[in-house]
């Protein structure tokens, strides 16, 4: 299944027997869908129809559609007389004069202005409606088309994100038992010499501060305390366990933005824990690497559908 953008672009023009007509699509986004219409007024009885066949279609972002429509230009035809309003006109005409003898009847050239007494040629209503029908169809098939583009191009971009923040995880992973042991061995040195140091008592005597008993027990304490502290080994494997589920949605494919924004969150705490649990350089500089990459992919992430 594809991955589709919430930006998108699609315009169409389409010439029909009552004129041109002309539907543009364009679209950004919102974390709902959202929909403006911008209609000639010939259309707007038809904006629900568009509405429907938009709602059909996609599911979230900011979109606005504009449709015009301009008349075609025909040669002018014979006009023709309503005969309707003529009649209505002759019996109101009889009963003012039978109320005002000397009034003057409407003269040929009045009655012609009369309003709707030469018949114009409308636009049918149902054929509009199939036109409109048909020529939104066209254009939706062109919009949908071109977000799915650019979800396809944000897909390619995120799977190189993950790529790169699997090799980092891969790369340090195996230097958290050394880093450990290192440290766990100076903190073992350093709180041997400092509980070994002895008391002066009030005769000069030298005395041992503690018993080696208790220097060795409390040594083991403080080193398995400070060794968890700076162990990032459960983070990085949450973290490669987060990048595998990133991975999967993308292959899946759908409606995945608002799965994908949770997994960017996940992915940053984590990364975040790293950084600060980081006891070397190498892995300092790697929860760094992967905030940058992960705060790449959460930009492209909000405009994924």
């Amino acid at each position: 299944m594809t991955i589709s953008s919430m930006t998108g672009y699609a315009v169409t023009t389409h010439e029909t027997g009552n004129g041109t007509l002309t539907i543009e699509l364009k679209s950004v986004n919102s974390r709902f869908l959202d929909l403006q219409f911008r209609i000639n007024d010939d259309l707007r009885a038809l904006e629900p129809q568009l509405r429907e066949a938009i709602m059909a279609r996609i599911t979230r972002g900011k979109v606005e559609c504009r449709v015009s429509f301009g008349r075609k230009a025909t040669t002018p035809a014979i006009p023709a007389l309503n005969a309707g309003v003529l009649d209505s006109l002759s019996g109101l005409q009889a009963g003012v004069l039978q109320l005002f003898a000397d009034a003057r009847p409407l003269s040929v050239n009045e009655l012609l202005r009369w309003p709707g007494v030469i018949e114009e040629a409308e636009v049918s209503q149902e054929a509009l409606q199939a036109e409109v029908a048909a020529a939104m169809q066209a254009t939706m098939t062109a919009f949908v088309e071109s977000r799915n583009r650019e979800g396809a191009a944000l897909q390619t971009m995120l799977l190189s994100r993950v790529d790169d923040m699997e090799a980092i995880v891969q790369r340090i992973t195996p230097l958290i038992p050394q880093v450990v042991a290192q440290f766990q061995q100076k903190a073992t040195e350093r709180m041997q010499e400092a509980l070994g140091l002895a008391q002066k008592t009030a005769d000069g005597t030298a005395q041992p501060a503690v018993s080696r008993e208790e220097a060795l027990d409390r040594i083991r304490q403080e080193v398995t305390l400070y060794g968890i502290r700076i162990d990032v080994a459960e983070e990085l494997s949450r973290l490669a366990a987060h990048l595998a589920e990133t991975r999967a949605i993308l292959a899946k494919g759908g409606q995945v933005g608002k799965r994908l924004d949770f997994m960017m969150q996940e992915l940053n705490r984590e990364a975040n824990t790293v950084g600060s649990k980081a006891a070397v350089k190498d892995l300092a500089d790697a929860s760094m690497a992967m905030k940058l990459l992960i705060e790449q992919m959460r930009e492209q992430v909000q405009n994924l559908e």
